[in-house]
């Protein structure tokens, strides 16, 4: 029952199932994979399968009625702990991970062990990581660590040889379309789904209305001649100043815009080398033949690449706005 929320995943729960069988679970995993593709809801989910007062001996299965599913779901089981960076710092604190491990050493409460999940493992710093390597040699009798993040190139290597990695699939572009089944504009459900990456977390994140908005503006200004690549950067930094004040939301909201402009520039690109554009909307489409014909192959593949790049930047936290600002005078001359 409890794995009935776990989508795209089976083959996952069919592994932990077996390995809980054969009583060879592992003390620690290392969850990797996109944002939003269920890495979390799979912790959860697994948390509260073994710490089930009602499971049976050898299975992994939930009932989701007893006190401790209840409270795992609730995230108050005091045997279930949860860590997560706090969302006005770029590191995971030190004093957060030292509460966390003496805590998470105490004697099981209810006596079925211990269960911890670290969110954010990208966002270990060097002492909170080398702080969490101490509970991960040595961990308390029955427990499970779980560390969250995107993948192992972002980890140390000493806690990477330390857990079992399990790396998240992307889900089918299907089913990530099934999965928004509330979104009523079916045209508009399958084209988040299109361009979610298989990730039903970031598909829900580009239906934001503001998002489209700002892109029908900044495609608006990548077909002037010539581009005004200050303005346009000016434009983007607000936009995603306005997601809040905390950096990895606005790094987000640039990331989801990018995602966005690669989609144009790729159809663009196809439509240079005689192909037919699959993606771009009717009223669109102006602006895309006049791109792909001043532009060309070579320089929209070279824009293309810039863009990648780009994102690639904006994970490691360099600063937004000169990573914007560096892509706009990209595009402005290659464009």
């Amino acid at each position: 029952m409890t794995w009935q929320r776990v989508r795209g995943h089976e083959a996952l729960v069919q592994g932990f199932r077996r390995a809980v069988r054969r009583g060879r679970l592992a003390h620690a995993y290392l969850f990797t994979g996109a944002a939003g593709i269920g890495k979390r809801l799979f912790a959860v989910e697994l948390a509260k399968a073994l710490l089930c007062e009602n499971a049976a001996e050898g299975e992994l299965e939930a009932c989701d009625r007893c006190p401790s599913c209840v409270q795992v779901e609730a995230n108050t089981h005091p045997d279930y702990f949860t860590a997560v960076r706090p969302p006005d710092v770029s590191e995971f604190p030190i004093e957060l991970m030292r509460e966390l491990c003496q805590t998470f050493a105490l004697k099981s409460a209810r006596g079925r062990g211990k269960v911890v999940s670290i969110d954010d493992a990208d966002d270990l710093n060097q002492e909170s990581a080398n702080c969490f390597l101490k509970t991960l040699e040595e961990p308390p009798p029955r427990s499970v660590l779980i560390l969250i993040g995107s993948t192992p190139d972002r980890q140390l290597q000493t806690i990477v040889s330390r857990c079992q990695v399990i790396r998240f699939a992307p889900l089918s572009v299907s089913l990530v379309e099934e999965l928004l089944s509330d979104v009523e504009d079916p045209a508009l459900r399958a084209r988040l789904a299109r361009l979610s990456g298989g990730s039903p977390g970031m598909a829900r994140e580009l239906a934001d209305p503001a998002l489209w908005e700002f892109r029908r503006e900044l495609l608006a200004g990548l077909v002037k001649s010539p581009i005004p690549t200050v303005e346009l950067s000016h434009q983007w930094m607000d936009f995603v100043e306005e997601a809040g004040k905390d950096s990895a939301t606005q790094r987000r909201r640039a990331q989801l815009v990018v995602r966005l402009l690669v989609d144009f520039l790729d159809d663009a690109l196809t439509l240079s080398t005689n192909g037919t554009p699959r993606r771009t909307e009717a009223n669109e489409y102006a602006g895309l033949e006049t791109l792909a014909r001043r532009a060309g192959p070579d320089r929209l593949l070279e824009a293309l690449e810039r863009c990648l790049e780009t994102d690639r930047h904006i994970d490691r936290r360099v600063q937004l706005v000169l990573i914007l600002e560096a892509l706009m005078d990209a595009l402005g001359q290659k464009l």
